[in-house]
């Protein structure tokens, strides 16, 4: 029986296309609606020097600017949105391209504007205010994250210096130009071809371990060419935002990180402590991957090896039929979410040239996201569609709320798709031989090893980066130094020591994104906060029910402890992060009975 064609994501709720009179009025609309709000900003004094004294702001004129800046920045925020979609659906689209440039301004000033309204809200009389405006209670604690914001900001022309003399987006560029140029000498079927740094990268998933090391090997000796201007730009970056960070006020860019992900330093020691004291455990599985594979030990580049059998073809139609029924078991409104995706066309799931090859779900329209995959008939791409979806569902959870409430920090932003990944995968394993079971424990400790075990040698790396840094800049050797020296750490003596990857700090983007200081230990938190919650449904559906919808839905409007605390978990106890790491620890025993 030939399967049915895989589905197009259908964007025209958005914008018929980017030719389409709607989608001009729109681009136009956005823009007026910017400029609206810088007017309007100028004529109430928000965040100007000689802004109005607190009690001067009434309720009235609070209600009208925050109307206005929730209006341009959902305006703002589909177009971008429609953007993105239209560029990692086809790449090789110039006409998105360029309007995306187009936009760029645009959204410059926007951001200009947010930080403007920051310095606001530190003026305004916030207690009198949550009295007499609805608005505001609404956004109470995106109003106090502004405020805290604003009490880190330089002086108003000296945060206009630091913008006009910015140069990390610069050396990101110069980062992406570099690595996405870059091609690797490999020999294979008797010939030398050069590929991608991509390409090599991802013949680490290959079943044949001799190509996995060739190709490891091969993009070891790539590296050295291209480090010294990679370095370079990390210093870039990196120091920059050091700099800001202390010229703002801040202890340190890592007490800033905290900010942003609504956590605080006890919830973070609690978590990392409770991590790295479970490390040993994925060292277990380590070594009993290194028996299933023959081999005495596992080198780096046998991380990503496929075990066990792929098991019967899941067609997509069955894939979501799967997904519906197991979503169903947990909630009425968690299955319907999935069939309006599935009915109205909200998925991409075709692999085709030109798309994108990371897995997403993005906020189109509020309530109204859509999500690309790239779907193998098989139960682990079902997992990969089912985790999607939950990221959908919490974005659909969040669309009652305004922009400006519905900012999720990376933190919480993995809580409902690991849950979502989670009932899918349990619901399979019964169903599942011994051969498409241990696929799927593999998948599954592959993904929590790299969460756990990489992350948080990612983030010793770049701490003892931004220590180092305020005495000097780094080599590039130096730089592979400090890699290899959190690789043996972390890893300890479950991989081969004679194949770790000290260029890893240039093969990892996430570390030269201009605006993500330690995008790691996040991660790290969204893995174990959503595997406790897991537990917590298991104990006492019921109750957990009746509390998860409400948790996701105001993942913007309270921080993560206060969220948690609704489910009387205490997120500095490391006894929380514990229960979510045996869970891990029980899928090594299973796995280990089946590798044996």
């Amino acid at each position: 029986m030939t399967a049915s064609p895989l589905p197009r994501w259908d964007l025209t709720a958005a914008y018929p296309g980017v030719d389409s009179p709607e989608f001009e009025a729109g681009f136009a609309a956005a823009r007026g609606a910017v400029a609206g709000l810088a007017a309007l900003f100028d004529r109430h004094g928000v965040g100007v020097e000689d802004s109005s004294a607190p009690d001067a702001v009434t309720a009235a004129v609070f209600d009208e600017v925050l109307a206005a800046y929730n209006a341009a920045l959902e305006q703002t925020s589909i177009l971008s949105a429609y953007l993105f979609c239209l560029l990692a659906a086809d790449s090789r689209d110039a006409d998105a391209r360029a309007r995306e440039s187009e936009l760029e301004p645009t959204r410059v000033a926007l951001e200009r504007l947010g930080t403007r309204f920051a310095r606001w809200t530190a003026t305004l009389d916030l207690d009198g205010l949550l009295k007499q405006s609805a608005a505001a209670r609404e956004h109470a604690y995106p109003l106090r994250q502004a405020r805290e914001r604003a009490r880190h900001l330089m002086p108003p022309g000296e945060e206009a210096l630091a913008a006009e003399l910015r140069t990390a987006p610069a050396w990101a560029r110069l980062y992406g130009e570099v690595t996405s140029q870059m091609t690797v000498a490999l020999e294979r079927a008797g010939r030398t071809e050069r590929m991608p740094m991509t390409a090599i990268r991802n013949l680490g998933y290959d079943p044949d371990r001799d190509l996995r090391r060739r190709a490891h090997e091969a993009e070891l000796h790539a590296w050295p060419e291209a480090a010294p201007a990679l370095a370079a730009a990390l210093y870039g970056i990196k120091h920059e935002t050091q700099v800001l960070a202390r010229r703002r006020g801040w202890g340190s860019a890592l007490e800033e990180s905290f900010f942003l992900n609504g956590i605080d330093r006890g919830t973070f020691e609690a978590m990392h402590d409770a991590a790295r004291e479970r490390i040993p455990g994925f060292r277990r599985y380590f070594r009993l991957k290194a028996r299933a594979l023959g081999v005495e030990r596992l080198a780096w580049y046998d991380q990503f090896a496929p075990l066990g059998g792929a098991g019967r073809s899941w067609e997509y139609g069955e894939a979501t039929a799967f997904i519906l029924d197991r979503f169903g078991n947990y909630s009425d409104r968690l299955r319907d979410f999935a069939e309006r995706a599935f009915r109205e066309r909200w998925i991409d799931a075709e692999p085709r040239p030109g798309k994108s090859g990371v897995s997403f779900s993005w906020r189109l329209r509020p309530g109204e996201p859509r999500i690309l995959v790239n779907f193998k008939p098989s139960l682990i791409g079902t997992i990969i569609l089912a985790h999607e979806l939950g990221h959908g569902y919490h974005e659909h959870r969040l669309g009652g709320r305004t922009a400006l409430a519905s900012v999720t920090p990376e933190t919480l932003a993995e809580t409902a798709s690991i849950f979502c990944e989670t009932l899918v995968r349990r619901a399979a394993l019964p169903e599942a031989g011994p051969e498409e079971e241990l696929a799927i424990l593999e998948d599954s400790l592959q993904g929590s090893a790299q969460r756990v075990v990489a992350m948080t040698g990612r983030f010793l790396f770049e701490e003892r980066v931004f220590e180092r840094l305020r005495k000097r800049a780094l080599s590039a050797d130096e730089l592979c130094a400090l890699m290899l020296e959190t690789q043996r750490e972390t890893y300890g003596d479950a991989l081969d020591p004679d194949t770790l990857h000290p260029y890893l700090w240039a093969a990892k983007a996430p570390l030269f994104m201009p605006d993500l200081a330690y995008y790691n230990y996040p991660y790290v938190f969204g893995l174990l906060f959503a595997l406790g919650l897991t537990a917590r449904y298991e104990r006492d559906p019921e109750a957990f029910r009746a509390q998860y919808d409400e948790l996701l839905s105001g993942t913007g409007s309270a921080d993560a402890a206060t969220l948690a605390a609704r489910f009387g978990i205490d997120l500095r106890s490391p006894e929380f992060w514990r229960a979510g790491l045996a869970t891990i620890d029980a899928e090594i025993d299973r796995y280990e009975a089946l590798v044996g």
